[in-house]
C-alpha cells in the first residue's frame, strides 16, 4: 500500500480471504468467528486519502425467528469508504501509519445487512402457540377449541334432559289448560 500514499490517480485491486476474528451480528443471526469472508478490494489514491471500494461475501448462520430451526443465509455487501490522510471530523476513517484498518468498515456493513427477523422461508408459519409443533411440517395441525372456564361446570349437564324434551313442554302447557 505504500505505493498508493499521496499519489493521486494510482489504483490497486486485491482479492482477500479474511478470517473473522470475532462473531459479527446479534443473538439471532450473524457471521461466526473463524468464518471466511471473501473480499474483492479496490483502493484508489486521491488528494484527501484512499478511496476503498469492496464487495464482501460470506455466510451468516442463526435461527429462524418464527420456527426456531437453524438457517444459513448468504451475505453480500458493497462498501465504499474514504480513508483520509488527515485527522478531520468530516472523515470517519483515516490512514494511520501508512495503513488502513478494514475490519470496522466490513463489520459495520455486514452487521447492518443482516435481517432483523430472519426466516427460513418467506411463508414460514412458525410454531403452534399451544404445543410448539412446527406448522410447516404439520399443515393440518389443529387443537380442540378451548372451553371457557366459566362454562366448564355446565359441560356435565349437556346430556341431561335430552330424553324428555317434549314432556317438559307438554307439562307446562297442560298445567295452563287445567287452570282454565
Amino acid at each position: 500500500m505504500f505505493d498508493l500514499l499521496h499519489r493521486p490517480g494510482e489504483m490497486r485491486e486485491r482479492s482477500l480471504e479474511i478470517v473473522v476474528p470475532e462473531p459479527f451480528g446479534n443473538a439471532v443471526i450473524g457471521v461466526k468467528a473463524a468464518s471466511v469472508l471473501d473480499v474483492d478490494l479496490r483502493m484508489e489514491s486521491l488528494h484527501d486519502g484512499i478511496l476503498v471500494t469492496a464487495d464482501v461475501e460470506g455466510v451468516a448462520s442463526g435461527e429462524c425467528g418464527r420456527c426456531l430451526i437453524d438457517i444459513e443465509q448468504g451475505v453480500e455487501v458493497e462498501i465504499q469508504e474514504l480513508f483520509a490522510y488527515s485527522q478531520d471530523e468530516a472523515f470517519e476513517y483515516e490512514v494511520q501509519t501508512d495503513t488502513i484498518d478494514l475490519e470496522p468498515v466490513i463489520r459495520d456493513a455486514v452487521v447492518l445487512s443482516l435481517p432483523f427477523q430472519p426466516v427460513c422461508q418467506e411463508d414460514c408459519l412458525g410454531l403452534c402457540p399451544q404445543c410448539g409443533v412446527r406448522l410447516l411440517d404439520n399443515p393440518g395441525h389443529e387443537h380442540e377449541a378451548p372451553v371457557d372456564p366459566r362454562w366448564a361446570a355446565l359441560a356435565g349437564l349437556e346430556g341431561l334432559g335430552n330424553d324428555e324434551p317434549n314432556d317438559v313442554a307438554g307439562t307446562s302447557t297442560g298445567a295452563t289448560e287445567e287452570k282454565r
